[in-house]
């Protein structure tokens, strides 16, 4: 690595997304975006559910992400993520019909905030919505 970059790695269980050397990171945490540059100070935060950038050189690539952890240390970014794809990898016409699939499940339910029929749907509205949105963003 330069002076000026950092490793990236970012892994699911299915497979291995990025490892490369980048410039900058930002991320979604559970408590709001973070963002990283090289030498940073090391920590470990989990991700919540949203968009990932990542620069190398002038070009700035995204990803549509979900859940997981992140650790940063002085020279290296582990993103280990539930879920996490390209714009170019989703099917916007599929994410946009399971939005709104899980919308009326939302709507059809009479259970509180607590339950987990409720937690599950907003689960898969979450989902949806930030798949939607990265692709709509991104996509060429």
């Amino acid at each position: 690595m330069s002076e000026t970059t950092f490793r990236l790695e970012i892994v699911t269980p299915s497979r291995q997304l990025v490892s490369e050397g980048v410039e900058e990171v930002t991320a979604p945490g559970i408590q709001g975006e973070f963002g990283v540059l090289v030498g940073h100070t090391p920590y470990l935060v989990e991700l919540g559910i949203g968009e990932l950038m990542y620069r190398v050189g002038n070009e700035k690539r995204h990803l549509a992400v979900r859940r997981g952890f992140a650790e940063v240390t002085r020279d290296k970014v582990t993103i280990l993520a539930e879920e996490a794809e390209f714009p170019a990898e989703i099917d916007l016409a599929t994410a946009e019909k399971l939005l709104a699939e899980a919308e009326e499940e939302m709507k059809s339910l009479s259970v509180s905030g607590e339950s987990k029929e409720y937690l599950e749907a907003q689960a898969k509205i979450d989902r949806a919505l930030n798949q939607v949105a990265v692709a709509r963003k991104h996509k060429s």
